[in-house]
């Protein structure tokens, strides 16, 4: 299901660089630029914390209402983290029209446990949190629905997922989306170790080995 494209507001910006993009930050301001469809690059700004609640809740696509501007349609194309990987400090809009297609990463939302997933001892990974896919930008999920309780196998596969209609990907179909290992089951404890069967026929090697060195020395 398509995610409804919210609309916020941009202000721009007449300074750039990293001082000012601080002071920004430090407003509840976010720093953000618009680009593409051979148009000029336009700095602007926007509410950091009306923009990450929109992220957090899947929206990848925006209209914008530029100040002093007409609305644009923008698809978020990059956002850029803080060193500590924690907070968003810069975000890259490109502007898009709603029929054209475009390359874009959604989440995928597992649902259900394989039957191999259920025995004792096993554990199930999800190596792909996100999906690329290409699909219209008004068509584009807040996430796609991965049902695996059908699955049989320990391993999923991008091939093996059913995408929606109008979606496709070029990701490699063998990439594992889905992997169940078994945790190996403790020793008994206690148990006793046979030092003879470990130590096996090594001191007959040994022995010969000496009485080889004797005969040498005679």
């Amino acid at each position: 299901m398509a995610h409804d494209t919210p609309t916020i507001t941009a202000t721009l910006r007449d300074r750039t660089g990293t001082r000012f993009s601080k002071r920004l930050r430090e407003s509840g301001r976010l720093p953000a630029v618009i680009y593409g469809h051979k148009t000029d690059p336009v700095s602007v700004s926007v509410d950091a914390k009306e923009v990450i609640t929109h992220l957090q809740h899947g929206s990848h696509v925006f209209t914008v209402d530029v100040e002093g501007s007409k609305s644009e349609t923008c698809l978020v194309k990059d956002l850029q983290f803080g060193y500590l990987g924690d907070n968003i400090i810069h975000m890259d809009l490109a502007r898009v029209n709603l029929d054209e297609e475009v390359h874009v990463n959604v989440h995928l939302n597992f649902s259900g446990t394989p039957e191999e997933g259920k025995a004792t001892g096993a554990i199930v990974s999800h190596p792909l949190s996100e999906l690329e896919i290409i699909c219209k930008v008004s068509a584009i999920p807040e996430e796609i629905k991965v049902d695996t309780s059908e699955h049989i196998g320990l391993i999923m596969t991008v091939g093996d997922m059913q995408l929606p209609e109008g979606m496709r990907t070029e990701v490699n179909p063998g990439t594992p989306i889905l992997m169940i290992s078994f945790v190996a089951a403790d020793e008994p404890e206690g148990e006793e170790v046979d030092v003879a069967e470990v130590a096996g026929t090594e001191p007959e090697v040994l022995t010969k080995a000496k009485e080889e060195g004797a005969e040498g020395e005679s």
